[in-house]
């Protein structure tokens, strides 16, 4: 087990509580400038985290889940992920960058050349998580195919239907094309030699020629090897499909314990998946989700989540466990996660700015006390590095050739 445990924040809008906008702190009118999402990930920073993680969809959010609504009451719109942690990326210096990027309605090539070109600009703390799209409103938006939508009733099991199933599949293959456009470009295929006229290597830019059931790709990317060689990877996951995905695909998972299906039980799932597709280079990191509401001045993070509902006229409730508390009771339950074999958590704070706050101020210290946190980041760390994943990732096509 490691020393230290892994430290990474989701950042959504105002928080995970829909109620966040309306809090004194919130700052609802800047929910879409650059200053406010500077501000979070500079907090994030100054804690010493390892990443943020910066949610995205295709479609506007809703109250329920994959069903369309017309709330006026909670926050809808968001800006685009990528975009914005390109913009945090020589904003800031140590922290990773993780946005979240859909492969259902977006091209892998697309994705690959955007991913590969903010480790670039971050200098090598780009990550990615993948998303899967089952929502016909944001297939809507495409028109080129259709999607089948939630069924409650199917979805009550663990299995999922053939036809969402397949959508885990096309990922699969999404991030497969992704990682080999990233290694089309071998690290030194670049010379750059005035004298000689001779700007790139053209025996060490590598076509890729996918072909797979969803789509073929020809390959090369048009932008070189990015820093870590390949960005970080990870996938939400809740059940053996998705579980299955990030065993195939990723280098971290993000998984949802819950009082009905415990940290330890869920890593049993997690295991059970890994064996399923015979994983067998790393291992696959497993963090585990937590939304966060911290006691504060006068009032009792449990507290505030009840006044948060009350505002909100319905109880909140999450795929993963709610926390409300004090950053002392909170750390307690971090350390029983460690101990069971999680290398991070990711912390959903409830309300924006609050929450965060006080992850840095009395979250993080506390951590420290314990040993179960870094005193300072390491000196040229890449987020791979960070993360403690190899640093040094071979390149398939120069093994080839």
């Amino acid at each position: 087990m490691p020393e230290h445990i892994h430290l990474a924040v989701a950042l959504d809008g105002a928080g995970w509580h829909p109620a966040a906008w309306r809090e004194p702190a919130a700052r609802p009118r800047e929910l879409f400038s650059p200053r406010y999402w500077t501000d979070l990930v500079r907090t994030a920073e100054r804690g010493l985290l390892d990443l943020v993680t910066i949610d995205d969809t295709l479609a506007l959010q809703t109250g329920t889940r994959g069903v369309p609504d017309e709330r006026v009451d909670q926050v809808r719109g968001r800006l685009d992920a990528l975009l914005v942690a390109s913009f945090l990326a020589p904003l800031t210096s140590r922290i990773g960058l993780v946005p979240t990027v859909t492969t259902t309605h977006t091209e892998p090539f697309h994705v690959s050349k955007a991913l590969a070109t903010l480790d670039h600009n971050s200098r090598g703390r780009a990550g990615w998580q993948v998303r899967v799209s089952a929502q016909p409103a944001e297939a809507a938006h495409f028109g080129r195919r259709s999607v089948p939508g939630w069924d409650a009733a199917r979805l009550g099991t663990d299995e999922l239907p053939a036809e969402l199933a397949d959508l885990f599949d096309e990922a699969a293959d999404v991030v497969e094309v992704v990682r080999r456009l990233w290694d089309s470009w071998e690290d030194d295929a670049e010379i750059r030699d005035v004298a000689t006229r001779r700007f790139i290597d053209r025996s060490k830019v590598h076509r890729i020629d996918f072909e797979g059931r969803f789509f073929s790709v020809r390959g090369p990317s048009i932008t070189p090897r990015p820093p870590q060689g390949q960005p970080v990877v990870a996938v939400l996951a809740h059940r053996r499909v998705p579980y299955e995905l990030a065993a195939r695909s990723a280098d971290l998972v993000f998984v949802t314990p819950t009082p009905a299906r415990g940290a330890e039980a869920v890593l049993g799932d997690v295991a059970a998946a890994v064996a399923a597709v015979d994983r067998t280079e790393e291992p696959l990191h497993v963090y585990g989700d937590v939304v966060v509401a911290l006691d504060g001045p006068g009032e009792s993070g449990a507290d505030r989540l009840r006044r948060l509902d009350d505002v909100a006229g319905e109880p909140y409730t999450s795929d993963t466990t709610v926390f409300g508390g004090s950053a002392a009771e909170l750390a307690d339950l971090i350390a029983s996660w460690h101990a069971l074999g999680y290398r991070g958590v990711r912390l959903r704070p409830a309300a924006l700015p609050d929450d965060l706050d006080r992850i840095v101020t009395d979250l993080v210290p506390e951590l420290q006390r314990r040993g179960l946190h870094r005193a300072a980041y390491p000196e040229d760390s890449s987020l791979r590095g960070l993360l403690g994943l190899p640093t040094t990732v071979p390149n398939r096509y120069a093994e080839v050739r």
